[in-house]
């Protein structure tokens, strides 16, 4: 390409400000519900695996459309599909915030995934049409990964201010608003963009990618509830065959809606699974972090919120500064040390307890932030600037739907290991009515919940037993994430280390 490619302007730039806002908001979504868990408990009684389900349902809905919603955006036009998309978000917000059971929360969480799943893809597709200037791109797709990876941590600052203020479904009620500004702004300063040659769109396709991501969340929700092992296999042997099937039919059409020759290429292949890896550690851990401070510390849910402050603004500093360095220094190496600052901060989280003060847990979450802000920074922007222009659609849902995955499969992974933790570790004292052991026994919200109506010495022997139970399990899952991190850093060390510092594939210039 002859020339320099055009800079992007005032509007492009307002633009993004419009685009960062379903971001941001998808992902505050995913954890602004932790710190409504207690509330939660308390007033709908979930069981162990229906408040699972609860948190992550819609993160895995999410993550099974996003591959069909990609491809339909680049078909219909990415500002549609955004546009449709806000409006179906806010009215399933609406619906889960008076959701009256544990079971129609469920639902009303699954709706509002599956209606998620239209927001995320046109978000960073549009980017790549807004923005042409590699430097300006670089930094652009790195405040649009601030806003996922820094909504995963402003969660629970949102939803402790919320629900200091009103119920639980507030913390839904805040998504309409925002969907409101979207649907008004949009049309103004966001671009219209779809494929000029788009083929067919392939609703089995669809299905296929549906159907190979839902019974493999099922498989890992009846082994996170202690269910059938068969059942479980049975399960996952059939999403891994419709998983096999989607790419068999994949590699037969002339217009797919998956382009698996983008996995072709190293950089957007290991950098999916950075990505994917690092959301899956952060994510798995706050679902500790955020019910540690408000039912093992007893803060309130607000104060509890303003001690994740640093990993927001963290996760913010350290994807600017990912975007700065990949233009001195080879990608490979800068994502291997966001990651390896990423594992110093769980392995500090791993030392949290009831007595070792504010300080190492502050610490642990910045450096977290921190690391994950450089590694979403980057590996955000080597997958969109592999894919051509008129199929960003589909590589950014790729990566969304492998992020998003990675979150809720961080909840159901991490969390099972802890509440396995936390079920081993309890010890019910002597007196207890077995039927109350048992609810006491399986969450954190459980024991919270029947302790109120126990006596004074009874209730605080319960509570004592379950928080100590419950911080092995955070501690457990730190551990565990960090390693993931470890060895992840040093696999992108070593595949990406010929990757040339600020050059990357597809890029204009």
């Amino acid at each position: 390409m002859n020339g320099a490619p055009p800079k992007a302007g005032r509007r492009e730039w307002l633009g993004l400000a419009v685009l960062v806002l379903p971001v941001l908001l998808v992902s505050i979504t995913v954890t602004v519900l932790y710190f409504a868990v207690p509330f939660l408990s308390v007033d709908l009684r979930p069981s162990g695996t229906e408040l699972l389900w609860i948190v992550d349902i819609y993160a895995f809905l999410l993550a099974g459309l996003l591959i069909a919603m990609g491809s339909l955006g680049d078909r219909i036009g990415r500002r549609k599909l955004l546009l449709w998309g806000a409006a179906a978000f806010g009215l399933t917000s609406a619906a889960a915030a008076y959701a009256p059971s544990a079971e129609l929360l469920v639902v009303a969480r699954a709706l509002q995934g599956a209606a998620a799943a239209t927001l995320m893809p046109p978000t960073l597709a549009l980017i790549r049409n807004m923005f042409h200037d590699p430097a300006q791109r670089r930094t652009a797709v790195a405040l649009w990964a601030a806003s996922f990876a820094g909504g995963s941590v402003l969660g629970p600052i949102v939803g402790g201010w919320l629900l200091e203020q009103a119920w639980w479904g507030v913390v839904f009620l805040m998504n309409v608003p925002i969907m409101l500004l979207l649907l008004a702004l949009g049309p103004l300063l966001l671009p219209e963009y779809r494929d000029p040659r788009p083929g067919r769109f392939d609703l089995w396709s669809a299905v296929m990618s549906l159907a190979a991501v839902l019974p493999v969340v099922y498989a890992i929700k009846q082994l996170a509830g202690g269910g059938a092992v068969l059942e479980a296999a049975g399960a996952l042997a059939l999403g891994l065959l419709f998983g096999l099937g989607f790419v068999r039919r994949q590699h037969r059409l002339a217009s797919p809606m998956l382009d698996l020759s983008l996995f072709r290429d190293r950089g957007f292949g290991v950098s999916l699974l950075t990505g994917t890896l690092a959301i899956f550690a952060l994510v798995g851990v706050f679902y500790f972090v955020s019910q540690y401070l408000q039912m093992v510390l007893g803060l309130r849910p607000f104060v509890a919120g303003l001690l994740t402050l640093p990993a927001a603004g963290m996760a913010l500093a350290g994807a600017l500064v990912g975007a700065a360095l990949v233009s001195r220094f080879r990608p490979g190496p800068t994502i291997a040390a966001g990651m390896l600052v990423a594992c110093a901060g769980f392995l500090a989280l791993a030392q949290v307890g009831p007595g070792s003060g504010d300080a190492i847990l502050v610490t642990g979450l910045a450096l977290l932030g921190g690391g994950i802000g450089v590694v979403q920074a980057l590996a955000s922007d080597l997958v969109v600037a592999v894919a051509p222009p008129e199929r960003a659609g589909s590589a950014s849902a790729v990566l969304e739907a492998a992020t998003e995955l990675g979150g809720a499969l961080g909840v159901a992974v991490l969390g099972s290991m802890g509440l396995a933790v936390y079920r081993s570790a309890f010890v019910a004292p002597e007196g207890l009515a077995p039927e109350v052991a048992r609810i006491a026994g399986e969450t954190l919200g459980g024991a919270a919940g029947v302790a109120v109506d126990l006596p004074g010495h009874l209730a605080d022997a319960v509570l004592g037993s379950a928080r100590a139970a419950f911080t092995e399990g955070m501690q457990l899952s730190a551990v565990v994430a960090a390693a993931m991190l470890g060895v992840a850093a040093l696999l992108t060390a070593v595949t990406l280390r010929r990757l040339e510092a600020g050059v990357v594939p597809g890029e204009d210039g």
